[in-house]
């Protein structure tokens, strides 16, 4: 196996450049959390901008559902033997993948009841990777920007995440997770 690249955070490559997720966490405990793709060399040429801001999520939501992605993220990172991370005060780089599942978590809590940030948290936990992917996928298409939080398939993902009740205390819901091959050894990355 070739040595891994060195990477900081939630898996995001420590190399200048990459193409990253950054959640800005401000130092004070009410001030909102910001998500940020930042596209690394790509940004800037042509029509693609150096950064966007995907989500600006209150505090108290950030709170009730960054746990569950840092937990979930752990879980992965560990399986394929790279250094979990935690959420901290200031930037947070995380991996462009691991950021668009974030994202998803983010535009479903940002607008939700209160009373409603576990179930969104449990729905997001229950979904599966390329779940999420897709769901980023299309949701960035039309409304992928902080300030669309209340457009199309970003309105859909909050109902669609914070319906129903919470689960009991201790008991998260959960579907088995698929075994999670290493994506860069499928053939569509083999030289023909």
């Amino acid at each position: 196996m070739a040595d891994r690249e060195p990477t900081v955070d939630f898996g995001a490559s420590e190399k200048f450049g990459a193409h990253h997720f950054r959640v800005e966490v401000p130092v004070g405990s009410v001030e909102d959390v910001r998500i940020v793709e930042d596209y690394g060399y790509q940004g800037g040429e042509g029509n693609v901008p150096h950064e966007e801001e995907r989500a600006v999520i209150p505090r108290a939501a950030w709170r009730a559902v960054s746990e569950s992605a840092r937990r979930e993220f752990n879980d992965r990172l560990k399986t394929t033997g790279m250094e979990p991370g935690r959420w901290h005060s200031g930037a947070n780089k995380v991996d462009r993948i691991l950021g668009k599942e974030l994202c998803v978590l983010a535009w479903a809590a940002e607008k939700a009841d209160p009373d409603k940030y576990p179930v969104v948290a449990t729905r997001w936990a229950a979904l599966r990777p390329e779940e999420r992917w897709w769901l980023f996928n299309v949701t960035v298409a039309e409304a992928g920007l902080a300030d669309d939080s209340d457009r199309g398939w970003r309105k859909a993902l909050r109902y669609a995440l914070s319906d129903g009740d919470a689960p009991p205390p201790g008991k998260r819901r959960r579907r088995p997770k698929a075994v999670q091959e290493n994506l860069f050894s499928l053939p569509i990355f083999e030289n023909s």
